[in-house]
């Protein structure tokens, strides 16, 4: 077990062990987190499993998600998926990293405990859309809103939620740009990816201020996420919609019921009342 951390996490120190779980979940989270997000949902069990307390695993989480996304970015940019000279790709940023930053900064006002019983429906929501919606090709379709619309009625309030609370962002950003933005799969997924780094980056800054990010920690799961970005960018590239749709659907049930089987979730809660007191 690691001994106990300063408040700035900088002396928490963790067997090698410990350390290259850290990493190998960071490939692995990272992976999924560039096709369909969701990456959280192995990184934040295994943090906590190595001795950080949820507030510490969420910003040390951040840390990894940042580079890692950073790094599946990158990988779409350069296929030419990405424009970076167009207004258009800098409004949405810039409303999905303000969302972040507020949404962050309002962390002890926000109803933590009524999203966490209700984000498990939505994301079986998500899935079902995904499964049974609209079918998904790499040719987009008409948009529905302007950007400047879309910029308002989506990047801003999915990168609030990411700041305030953050599991399944990436799905919520997947399925806006898809059913309203009208992008084909894997500009869609380019495009999830930079809205997220724009969301990651803000909210990692005001974790940074404050000072609760576990380093030792970060920097082995975040050098796996390089690792995993790499390999997930390349798999969407080349198998497309094939592989991008299932992932999408698997990833959010997954979350979904990682989530409902929580012991702080009522359907965690009434499952174990009904199996009752184990032996």
């Amino acid at each position: 077990m690691p001994r106990l951390a300063s408040a700035s996490g900088f002396l928490l120190s963790f067997p090698p062990e410990t350390l290259l779980l850290f990493a190998l979940s960071g490939v692995v989270s990272g992976t999924i987190d560039a096709i369909a997000g969701g990456g959280g949902l192995i990184a934040l069990p295994v943090l906590l499993l190595g001795g950080l307390d949820p507030a510490s695993a969420v910003a040390t989480n951040k840390l990894q998600g940042t580079l890692g996304t950073a790094t599946a970015t990158a990988r779409f940019a350069r296929a030419g998926l990405l424009d970076f000279r167009a207004a258009e790709t800098w409004g949405l940023t810039a409303s999905a990293f303000a969302g972040s930053v507020i949404g962050a900064l309002c962390i002890a006002f926000a109803p933590i405990d009524a999203m966490r019983v209700g984000l498990p429906f939505l994301l079986v929501a998500v899935a079902l859309y995904f499964a049974f919606g609209p079918r998904m090709s790499e040719i987009g379709a008409a948009a529905r809103l302007s950007p400047r619309a879309f910029a308002l009625s989506a990047a801003l309030p999915i990168g609030f939620y990411d700041g305030v609370f953050g599991p399944g962002a990436g799905s919520f950003y997947m399925i806006a740009i898809v059913g309203l933005a009208g992008l084909g799969a894997i500009r869609a997924v380019a495009r999830t990816k930079l809205l997220n780094l724009a969301s990651n980056v803000a909210s990692l800054l005001v974790f940074l201020a404050a000072g609760t990010i576990v380093w030792p920690a970060a920097l082995a799961m975040a050098a796996g996420a390089l690792v995993g970005a790499r390999i997930g960018s390349a798999l969407a590239l080349k198998h497309g919609v094939r592989l991008v749709k299932p992932l999408l659907v698997v990833v959010s049930l997954a979350l979904a019921l990682r989530l409902m089987l929580d012991p702080g979730h009522p359907v965690g809660a009434a499952l174990r009342a009904l199996v009752g007191p184990t032996a």
